[in-house]
């Protein structure tokens, strides 16, 4: 009976370093084949990383010293020691006020270790921190705002579930207006909502402005003036339209539809969009009628009620597409 043998995370992570290290040592042998000895006239070179020199491998000469090694300096046999030894730092975000570059010096007395700052250094210190609150003292206003606006992308992120994508186009598109002064005078919430809607848009994700603005606790109709605003002025153009299938299958797995009324939906749907009298709809709204109309026709029960809570869209709404699409479907 054939044996199979698993690999543990030490020994594969072992592995893939002498994997790279030979991977490197080929490099430099390749690049190294043109090296000539000077005593022996021979080619044939070895690079040793550790000393950094090129030695004859036939008379054991060193040809060059004091070489460059693009290895790492330290080992790591596990995934959480390779991580914990990174030094790359934390990723640039527009999602941030700084971006993540700026050095913030707080005002205690303890160092990053948690001990006590010596006297001798004291005076360095407080000389550090007088000219770091000097050089953000002119961006303090500019700074305020988008601390606060990003602190609400933030938690509009948590509650619908964004991506970073998202985010980070949303944050450029708020960075954008707050550099033309759109945000004077409108509200801040407003318009981080106008700016996620926009980014959903673009990103072709299933987000309705009522529901940024509701996970805001904003206006949408105020939010919505925002984003045309945001659109006339950034001259944001050709934003993909929103497919009514794409609703449809989200209001089918929240209303728990059966398949079978879900396949004749998709049948309709294919129908009414042809059809001019859909033209212009909200394709939230048509796509939750047309499942209720499939529905209807399948004889499975379900109550408009029950139907509009599903696709996120109102009864009355939901009624009015219905009667249209009643005509199309006699």
């Amino acid at each position: 009976m054939p044996y199979v043998f698993m690999l543990s995370s030490n020994y594969a992570a072992a592995q893939q370093q002498r994997q790279e290290k030979d991977f490197f040592q080929n490099e430099e042998d390749n690049n190294n084949d043109d090296v000539q000895c000077s005593l022996c006239n021979s080619t044939l070179t070895i690079f040793d990383a550790e000393a950094g020199e090129i030695v004859c491998s036939k008379c054991g000469a060193v040809i060059q010293d004091n070489i460059e090694s693009i290895e790492k300096e330290w080992r790591a046999y596990t995934a959480e020691a390779l991580r914990g030894k990174e030094r790359s730092g934390m990723p640039t975000s527009l999602a941030i006020h700084d971006r993540g570059l700026s050095t913030f010096i707080s005002d205690s007395h303890i160092d990053a270790a948690g001990g006590m700052i010596s006297p001798e250094q004291m005076s360095k210190i407080r000389r550090l921190q007088k000219w770091n609150k000097i050089s953000n003292f002119n961006s303090r206003a500019y700074t305020r705002n988008l601390k606060n606006a990003f602190a609400l992308l933030s938690r509009i992120k948590d509650k619908l579930s964004l991506t970073d994508a998202v985010t980070e186009k949303a944050a450029y598109y708020y960075r954008k207006a707050l550099t033309k002064k759109l945000i004077k005078g409108r509200s801040i919430e407003a318009m981080i909502v106008a700016c996620i809607y926009t980014a959903c848009r673009e990103l072709g994700i299933l987000r309705t402005l009522e529901e940024i603005a509701k996970a805001a606790n904003t206006d949408k109709v105020f939010a919505g003036k925002c984003y045309r605003l945001l659109l006339r002025h950034l001259k944001i153009q050709n934003l993909p339209l929103m497919d009514c299938g794409n609703y449809l299958s989200r209001t089918a797995n929240n209303a728990n539809i059966s398949e079978k009324s879900y396949r004749k939906a998709l049948e309709m749907l294919s129908t009414v969009k042809k059809d001019p009298i859909s033209f212009g709809k909200d394709p939230n709204a048509l796509a939750v009628a047309v499942l209720y109309a499939a529905c209807t026709k399948e004889g499975e029960k379900i109550s408009q009620g029950r139907m509009a809570l599903a696709g996120n869209t109102s009864i009355v709404s939901l009624r009015k597409r219905f009667a249209d699409v009643i005509k199309i479907f006699p």
